[in-house]
Order: structure tokens, then C-alpha cells, then sequence
């Protein structure tokens, strides 16, 4: 006699198959995992579960021997010996190898989404997702790295990182035999070579590569940015950008370089990194051949040939080269400043620069000079300095040929040329080119001195001369002339010393 659900009306041959079906409607979960806690409706998928703790595979394909812990598992593996595909979708023509595949797929044509997360109210087009994404709630990570025990909400995720200890690319391009670690990056990288660009706007019909270089397009269209970070409130369009800003506030580094150390918030920024070990510039730009570690690195010097700058400030119409740089000098508008150091509260707008603030707490000068082991707090500071080492001085003014070290010095001196003094004193009316000088000037008249010297209290106008200063509590002179021997405390000093011998005038 078959037994019948009074719910949906599905019918069981045994009455205990029929009480694990009510489980479906009820929501209850009464065998749970002994070893993670996790609950299941059902026995069989308890007992499916507790093979990813064993290890135990006992489906095994005849032809190539694969082995899978599910058995709807081999009889897809199945299909990719055959390379049949049954079902074909009568929409859009598209063929699959599994039915469910192709139930799946329907999907995307209705934009039918029946499974609702109870607690965000995030919709899904299929329960897998929908449970896939409770554990963002639970904080349920049951897949566990054997190496470094580290924990993954998904199953796909420890694959992917496991690859990380191994370092295995076992799908290789024909065209260049560059290898891969997922079959999907092979097949995006394919795309380079055949310059396939299969997904389309339907806005603007602009054509992308990737899917998610056409969701991310997409973002541009709308205005909408429904995702706010809890901490300062900053909004985005996606989920994944909050997430990617969000780990600047707590300030996690999951991803190391093994050979430095090195710790960075996002994995693609270690690979990054890892190219400056290998020496590696694979991106060349084709009208100076100069070469690049970084994609967007030579995407910003291709606008030094262009001069385009499409990115435009709504508030005050200036332009930029780049969209982080336009978001950047927006904040200078809304005055937002999130990134505050906890030992002086002072307040930054980006991560990077609260960073190279705290420096000056610390001391710390990570890059030295290996000429004359001169160490600097930032890296830009170094390849600066080396050029004062090599002599080299590529960038020269049109009008006189006078030539320079760097941009920025040529810049500065151009300014000589022109004689525009566009910052003016509103106080005095004094002109200045430059707007730090105008700031310095404003000094003279409101008699501040920001910068105290901690050992006797005096204060100054200028940094540097605070830093001149604190030589006289050290006592240190370590710029020694070679001709007489005399040592000063700066370098200023010691150049203006040498004009005596060489008898020139000071």
C-alpha cells in the first residue's frame, strides 16, 4: 500500500521514506554529523557528507578509473567519455549532457529566483545556491585544508587552494604551452589568442571575454549601489567590491609570498608581487616597448601616448586617466577621510597612505640603498634616490635643455618658464605657482609652528626645518668633506662648504 505526503501529495512505497520526505517541508534536520555539527533531513545525505571526512570515493569510472564519493557524480563523469548531450534547450538551441544541467539552464531564461535567504532575503534560482550561501550566516566552513588547516565554505574553494601547495597546472594552452590550474582559466586564456569575445552588453553592445568583465560592466550602467560597508558606510554596486573594501578595515592578509614573506588582502595581488621575484614584465607597451609586471600598470602608462582622459569629476570637471584616481580625488569633495591612525587619530583617504604614515610612529625605512646603504620609507623614494647614483637625467626642458633627474623636477622648473602664480595669498595678495608653497606662506602670517621638536618643545614653520633642528640634539654630522675633513650635520651644508675650495662664490 503506498503511503502518500499530505503536503504535496507525492507517494512512497515505504512509510519510512515517506517520513523522511515530511523533513523536506517541516525543515527539520535530525542526523547531524559527529565530527562538524552539520544537519541533514535525511540519512543517505548524512552518510554521503561523512565521506568527505573518510576520503572514501567507492563510485569508480571503468574507463579511466576516477573515483567519486557520489554516484549522480560518475554518471555525469560519464557523459565527458560519450560527449553526448541529450538535452537541448528549445529556446537557445544550447545542449546538455545532463538533465538537471538543463533545468538549471531554463532558469536563466524565466529570471525565475523561488529560493529566498530568510535572514538577507537574497534570492537564488536554485536551492544548492541558497544553502551554499547560508553558511555566509552560519560561518560554516566544513572543508579543511590537511596541509594548513585552513577552512572553506565550499568544497570548490579547498580544491582551488590545495593547488596553491601543490602547484600543479595540469591544462596547458596549444598555442604557447602556458599552464593553468583550472580548466576555465584555460579556456579564458583561449580567448586572447582567438580574440573571442562571446558575451555581449545588451545596453551598449559592448563585447567582453569574460562573464564577469560584462558583470562588472554592467555596474557602470546603473547608478544603484545597494551594498553599504557597516564601518564607514561607503557604498558599492556589487557584493564583491563591498567585500574587497571591507578587508581594508580589518586589515587581513591571508595571502603570503613564500620567498619574502610578504602578506597581502587578495590572491591576485600575490601574483602580482610574485612576478617582481621572477623578474617577469610580460606586459609590453607596443609603441616604446617599455614593459610592465601589471595589466592596469600598463594600462596607465598607455594615457602617457594618448593623453585621453575619460574619467571626469561631475563637481569640478577635471579629468583623469584612470577610474580609481577619479575616486580618489572625490573624497577631497565629500571630505571623507575613513583610514585614522590610532596613535595620533590623524585621518587619511586611502589605506596606502595611512600606512606610509605610520612610518613615522615606527621609524621603520625597509628600503635601503645597496650603494650607499641610505634606507627610505617608501619604495618610490629609493628608485628616486638611485637615479642621484647613476647620473642619469632623462627629462629635459624644451626651452632651455636644462635636464633633470625626474618628471616631477622638470615640472617644477617649467613653472619658471611660464611665471604663473595661481595660488595667491588672500591676506597679503602674494602670488605663489606652486600650492604648498602658498601654504607655507600662510605660516608667516598666523605665526603657527606645527612641527614641535619632542626633546626641547621648540617649535617650526616646516618639517625640515624640525629636521634640521633635532641634528643639534643628536650631534650627529655624518656629511664629511673630503678635502679638510669637516663634517655637517646636512647635505645642504657640505655642498654650499665645497663651493670654498673649488673658490667659487657661496
Amino acid at each position: 500500500m503506498p503511503h502518500t505526503c499530505d503536503v504535496c501529495s507525492r507517494t512512497f512505497n515505504y512509510k519510512s521514506h515517506l517520513n523522511e520526505h515530511k523533513s523536506l517541508h517541516t525543515g527539520e534536520k535530525p542526523f547531524i554529523c559527529e565530527i562538524c555539527n552539520i544537519a541533514f533531513a535525511r540519512k543517505g545525505y548524512l552518510k554521503q557528507h561523512l565521506r568527505i571526512h573518510t576520503g572514501e570515493k567507492p563510485f569508480v569510472c571503468e574507463m579511466c578509473n576516477k573515483s567519486f564519493t557520489l554516484k549522480h557524480s560518475l554518471k555525469k563523469h560519464l557523459s565527458t567519455h560519450t560527449n553526448k548531450k541529450s538535452y537541448v534547450c528549445e529556446i537557445c538551441q544550447r545542449s546538455f549532457r545532463v538533465k538537471t544541467n538543463l533545468n538549471n539552464h531554463l532558469i536563466s531564461h524565466t529570471g525565475e529566483k523561488p529560493f529566498v535567504c530568510e535572514i538577507c532575503n537574497e534570492a537564488f534560482a536554485q536551492n544548492t545556491a541558497l544553502n551554499l550561501h547560508l553558511r555566509i550566516h552560519s560561518g560554516d566552513k566544513p572543508f579543511v585544508c590537511e596541509i594548513c588547516n585552513r577552512a572553506f565554505a565550499r568544497r570548490v574553494y579547498l580544491k582551488l587552494h590545495l593547488l596553491t601547495h601543490t602547484k600543479e597546472k595540469p591544462h596547458s594552452c596549444d598555442i604557447c604551452s602556458k599552464g593553468f590550474s583550472l580548466k576555465q582559466s584555460l579556456k579564458q586564456h583561449l580567448r586572447t589568442h582567438t580574440k573571442e569575445k562571446p558575451y555581449v552588453c545588451q545596453i551598449c553592445s559592448r563585447r567582453f571575454s569574460c562573464k564577469s568583465h560584462l558583470n562588472r560592466h554592467l555596474q557602470t550602467h546603473t547608478t544603484d549601489k545597494p551594498y553599504a560597508c557597516d564601518v564607514c558606510d561607503r557604498t558599492f554596486s556589487s557584493k564583491s567590491n563591498l567585500k574587497n573594501h571591507q578587508i581594508l578595515h580589518t586589515g587581513e592578509k591571508l595571502f603570503v609570498c613564500e620567498e619574502c614573506n610578504k602578506a597581502f588582502a587578495h590572491n591576485y595581488q600575490l601574483k602580482q608581487h610574485a612576478l617582481s621575484h621572477k623578474g617577469e614584465k610580460p606586459f609590453v607597451c607596443e609603441i616604446c616597448n617599455k614593459s610592465f609586471t601589471q595589466k592596469h600598470s600598463l594600462k596607465k602608462h598607455l594615457s602617457i601616448h594618448t593623453n585621453e582622459k575619460p574619467y571626469v569629476c561631475e563637481m569640478c570637471h577635471k579629468a583623469f586617466s584612470m577610474r580609481n584616481i577619479l575616486n580618489t580625488h572625490l573624497l577631497t569633495h565629500t571630505g571623507e577621510r575613513s583610514f585614522v591612525c590610532e596613535l595620533c587619530n590623524k585621518s587619511f583617504t586611502e589605506n596606502y597612505r595611512l600606512n606610509l604614515h605610520l612610518l613615522t610612529h615606527t621609524g621603520e625605512k625597509p628600503f635601503v640603498c645597496e650603494i650607499c646603504n641610505k634606507a627610505f620609507k617608501q619604495k618610490h623614494s629609493l628608485k628616486k634616490h638611485l637615479l642621484a647614483h647613476s647620473g642619469e637625467k632623462s627629462f629635459v626642458c624644451e626651452i632651455c635643455n636644462k635636464a633633470f633627474v625626474h618628471q616631477t623636477y622638470l615640472n617644477t622648473h617649467l613653472i619658471t618658464h611660464m611665471k604663473e602664480k595661481t595660488h595667491i595669498c588672500d591676506l597679503c595678495n602674494k602670488g605663489f605657482s606652486f600650492k604648498q608653497d602658498l601654504r607655507r606662506h600662510l605660516l608667516t602670517h598666523t605665526k603657527e609652528k606645527p612641527y614641535v621638536c619632542e626633546i626641547c618643545s621648540i617649535g617650526f614653520s616646516r618639517k625640515s626645518h624640525l629636521n634640521r633642528h633635532l641634528y643639534t640634539h643628536k650631534k650627529e654630522k655624518p656629511y664629511v668633506c673630503e678635502v679638510c675633513t669637516k663634517s655637517y650635520s646636512e647635505e645642504w651644508y657640505l655642498r654650499k662648504h665645497l663651493l670654498i675650495h673649488a673658490k667659487e662664490k657661496p
